[in-house]
């Protein structure tokens, strides 16, 4: 397994493709509402990645997906498909959200709450954003890469909650998925970050167990096995001389932008 260490200048791409990525879903925000559709959302998302960014929606054909982002309600882990159906009061909805760049991508998801919901998963949903927000401060040069899971399992399992084993975090650059792959979960990964690397951290975090099964209509669309939801928060990293910065960050997200560690 061998990361891929960026250049300076590829280094500026990844961070253009990531404040990208992090723009579409401060401008998706205020849509994301009872009564809309999650495709209603999927073409605004497209709308502004090529006609306001020009750029290019990573999702859209990638291995055959049908659109433009990823649309993940309730009990669905990820790589949902958007469709007709419309989001109801209560819903949680995962927006993943990929785009190209001068050929680089920025990667990045969010939960929203639709309207009032069940206290369960309003706090699966903190509790799947404290675990990312947990190993990115502290990713860092000479950290090995299953310190992350080793951070993120405790948080989620301490919550009652359990973390996903079929899906993970990975690097990313001139490819949507590169080296390393970043397991959420406590893993006897041996790799040392080293400056220059660029990744993701996803963790998938379930109200019930961790199994996840795949519709077989349309090969692409992750349930949890036991109808339990699923919550999943995502940014894309750089890691720096002495620490990382979170290249997809939004506005008013508790996070530095920039982690230093002495």
């Amino acid at each position: 397994m061998t990361a891929k260490i960026k250049t300076p200048e590829e280094m500026e791409k990844m961070r253009v493709a990531g404040r990208l990525a992090a723009e579409v879903l401060e401008m998706i925000a205020p849509h994301v509402k009872a009564g809309v559709t999650t495709d209603e959302i999927n073409t605004l998302c497209h709308e502004h990645i090529v006609n306001v960014q020009q750029a290019i929606p990573a999702p859209l054909n990638y291995h055959g997906f049908p659109k433009s982002i990823c649309t993940s309600v309730n009990e669905v882990v990820c790589h949902g498909i958007p469709n007709h159906k419309k989001l109801r009061e209560g819903d949680i909805v995962n927006l993943d959200i990929t785009v190209i760049k001068d050929g680089y991508h920025g990667d990045t998801s969010a939960m929203f709450v639709i309207g009032q919901t069940t206290p369960l998963r309003r706090q699966l949903c903190k509790t799947a954003q404290d675990s990312l927000y947990a190993a990115i401060r502290q990713v860092r040069p000479g950290m090995c890469i299953s310190e992350i899971g080793a951070i993120i399992q405790p948080i989620a399992e301490q919550a009652g909650f359990s973390v996903v084993r079929d899906y993970c975090g990975h690097g990313i650059g001139k490819e949507f998925h590169e080296e390393p792959q970043i397991l959420h979960y406590r893993n006897g990964g041996k790799m040392e970050l080293k400056p220059g690397m660029c990744f993701t951290i996803e963790p998938m975090i379930n109200t019930k167990k961790h199994h996840c099964k795949v519709n077989p209509k349309d090969g692409w669309t992750v349930t949890t096995k036991d109808g339990g939801d699923s919550a999943q928060w995502e940014h894309t990293l750089l890691v720096t001389e002495d620490g990382c910065e979170v290249l997809t960050l939004r506005e008013g997200e508790a996070l530095d932008r920039v982690i230093k560690h002495g």
